[in-house]
């Protein structure tokens, strides 16, 4: 089982709709996946449920801030979706407060990492694939520390790289008490080749030494923005538009690099 963040400080970057639509890519290939959102606005919990749906949840306390808050094993509060292969754990818009929850709890890094124990251990889950807020804070901390790879997606655009050299610092500060997680690949997201900003973006990225840069990349896609209105992801909603071909292929060089 491998478990993989998507983290960028940089909002508007792709995070969830890669997040989401990886996780439908994957679960068509044959691979069962869970989907954790860490993310307070929710956007991965609103890919397999309706707005009416996430929000009972968060009500009912069936979210991940309450399993935080108790420090308890995540199993109770797994969501089964639509979607076969798909389980998820919701959010909540309480995860505002998070970070000064995490703060008097005592190796406060390791809280989520405690909570995802059991679930690891089973090894039910091929994929634990988990969405997390545009910050640099404790609980971002807590997420690297519960993986083994991440992911940054960044935006093909003139501010996408805007922010990547304090990730990369960040990701250093995670390696030396949780050593084993490691930037899996940066993923350049809505890109229109019409424009010169991929190019540029794509230069930058491999100017770094021995940075991993997956070879696909996702385009802007209106088809994206239709399977968000409808609670969905693309890979579900139009199997067929660009994007979604790109995010199966994108799973195929997930599952190649993982094994």
């Amino acid at each position: 089982m491998v478990t993989i963040c998507f983290a960028n400080n940089k909002g508007g970057s792709g995070k969830s709709t890669s997040c989401s639509n990886l996780g439908s890519a994957l679960a068509k290939l044959g691979k069962k996946v869970l989907l954790i959102d860490g993310d307070m606005q929710m956007n991965l919990s609103l890919s397999f449920f309706d707005e009416e749906k996430v929000l009972a949840f968060a009500q009912e306390e069936q979210n991940i801030y309450r399993a935080l808050l108790e420090e308890e094993d995540l199993t109770s509060y797994i969501k089964h979706t639509d979607d076969e292969n798909i389980d998820i754990v919701v959010s909540t818009t309480l995860m505002s407060s998070i970070e000064m929850d995490l703060f008097s709890k005592w190796q406060r890094e390791f809280v989520f990492r405690k909570c995802l124990k059991k679930i690891k251990k089973k090894a039910e889950y091929d994929f634990i694939l988990i969405d997390s807020p545009p910050t640099l804070g404790c609980w971002v901390m807590n997420i690297l520390c519960a993986s083994d790879y991440v992911i940054m997606p960044v935006e093909a655009s003139p501010w996408g790289l805007f922010g990547l050299a304090n990730m990369f610092d960040f990701l250093d500060k995670v390696n030396e008490i949780a050593p084993d997680v490691s930037l899996l690949g940066i993923l350049v997201t809505k890109v229109d080749e019409r424009k010169n900003y991929y190019k540029q973006t794509m230069e930058t990225l491999h100017s770094y030494e021995n940075l991993p840069v997956f070879d696909t990349v996702i385009h802007t896609d209106s088809a994206i923005e239709w399977a968000q209105d409808a609670s969905s992801t693309v890979v579900n909603f139009k199997r067929s538009s660009r994007s979604a071909k790109e995010y199966l292929k994108l799973a195929k060089e997930v599952d190649g690099k993982c094994q």
